[in-house]
């Protein structure tokens, strides 16, 4: 079932891989280091947005019946 489109995927994409490697490049270490626990919070979120794009498939679209993809799956 894929219910993720092209735009959709390349965005969670870019936004996970920047959320995943804040916490390790120094520039986007120092905007997140005063968030304390929560950046790891933000790293977990970037590792299951990237999983989501990969697999094109979102279970919370599934539970709001949201579909991005341009045609229906049955």
């Amino acid at each position: 079932m894929v219910n993720i489109g092209s735009l959709d995927r390349t965005l969670r994409f870019v936004v996970g891989a920047v959320l995943l490697v804040a916490v390790f490049v120094p520039p986007l270490a120092g905007w997140v280091a005063p968030l304390g626990a929560w950046k790891y919070a933000l790293t977990a979120w970037g590792a299951v947005m990237i999983g989501t794009a990969a697999m094109r498939f979102c279970p919370a679209y599934t539970l709001l019946g949201l579909n991005t993809c341009g045609t229906r799956q049955p």
